[in-house]
């Protein structure tokens, strides 16, 4: 395994054992981003089941032309997920970066679900 490898998979792991600590039995906004698409989850640990979860490559983001690795596309992806979860009974959640830097569509995306009914 690279270095790099190594090195990202550490930030993840200490990402995600911080949140254990403080979650408190509130679910998980896990986001992941590729080159292409963003994707992002609401996760309850305790139970191991995917509350809700929205990416860019669903049909109805490709209807609205928000497809993509952009701002716009993330901003839409976070109020599809956050209505979504509310629409369930989820307000209160943690946020999971996984490992990547608070800024940018990871950012975009947060700030959207935030806009949208979630509070983390």
């Amino acid at each position: 395994m690279s270095k790099l490898k190594i090195t990202n998979a550490r930030r993840k792991n200490r990402v995600r054992a911080s949140l254990r600590r403080i979650a408190n039995g509130r679910p998980r906004l896990s986001v992941f981003r590729s080159s292409k698409h963003i994707y992002a989850q609401v996760i309850d640990d305790l139970k191991g089941e995917t509350l809700a979860s929205a990416s860019s490559l669903e049909k109805s983001m490709r209807d609205t032309g928000n497809t993509g690795a952009n701002i716009d596309a993330a901003k839409a992806v976070g109020k599809l997920l956050a209505e979504r979860a509310v629409k369930n009974g989820v307000t209160e959640v943690v946020f999971d970066r996984g490992g990547y830097l608070y800024h940018g569509r990871v950012k975009a995306l947060a700030d959207a679900a935030r806009e949208s009914g979630l509070s983390f």
